[in-house]
């Protein structure tokens, strides 16, 4: 299937690790242009000529308005804005988090895409043309106890995306959402992540606390989590000329683990 993403000019949040480094390879390897930020550029500095890597604190409005200045300088348009860049710290529940927790996880994971597509937004409304994919998460649908403030956030970000489809529609900008269920990223393998967190919970290895973790507790009808790619391929297809009558649609990549009608 051709996506006819070919040159297309593609701006991504949280480019540098997991689901966001995915989803600028599987757009490079349709021939488009990335320009990825994040924190930590080296990945995608690595992924060759066709990624701009642009250093930015996505938490901070500075960061939004120079990661799409940057598209602009070095391409003079976006196609594609892909709001990726998220945390989601292991919570022991509701009253374990205090305010400056709520406020950054807020930042990040809902403010982000806030200021990024507060930022693209006059140059796809003057092209009358673009593609924002907002990730979001099963979290944002169904209530975790783990992920109190993440799943706020999510919820949050699945209202905005609806918000920005009906009143952007009419200037040929469509806004959708792909929203994971447990996906094995950077956030579950690195030091103190959540697969440590729940191997020491459940008093098991690693590797069979996480099969446990999406037979058992999330009882995935698949049985394991999901991979990156798997996100970056269902973002690439909203993203295309294939997608071109979806706006306003949540597609959800989770394994089955979300069963509500």
């Amino acid at each position: 299937m051709n996506l006819e993403l070919t040159e297309a000019v593609v701006v991504i949040t949280g480019a540098g690790s997991g689901i966001g480094l995915a989803t600028a390879r599987a757009f490079l390897a349709e021939e488009a242009h990335v320009v990825g930020g994040d924190l930590d550029v080296a990945p995608i500095e690595a992924l060759g000529e066709r990624a701009l890597a642009v250093r930015c604190d996505l938490g901070s409005d500075e960061g939004a308005r120079a990661l799409v200045q940057a598209a602009l300088d070095a391409h003079g348009r976006i196609d594609v804005l892909v709001n990726n860049v998220g945390i989601a710290p292991y919570r022991e529940g509701f009253l374990a988090v205090d305010d400056d927790g709520w406020r950054t996880v807020l930042d990040v994971n809902f403010m982000s895409a806030v200021r990024s597509c507060r930022a693209a937004l006059p140059s796809m409304v003057e092209r009358r043309s673009g593609s924002i994919v907002n990730i979001a998460s099963d979290a944002g649908r169904q209530p975790l106890v783990f992920f109190p403030d993440y799943g706020v956030s999510k919820a949050a970000l699945l209202m905005l995306s609806k918000t920005l489809a009906n009143e952007f529609g009419p200037h040929g900008i469509r806004v959708n959402v792909v929203s994971p269920g447990p996906t094995r990223t950077p956030l579950w393998d690195r030091p103190g992540g959540f697969a440590e967190s729940l191997a020491a919970e459940l008093g098991m290895e690693v590797e069979a606390a996480i099969s446990h973790f999406a037979r058992e507790q999330r009882q995935l009808p698949l049985g394991k989590l999901g991979r990156p790619e798997d996100v970056a391929d269902a973002v690439l297809f909203v993203s295309s000329a294939r997608a071109a009558h979806v706006t306003g649609s949540e597609y959800c990549v989770n394994g089955g683990v979300v069963r509500t009608v």
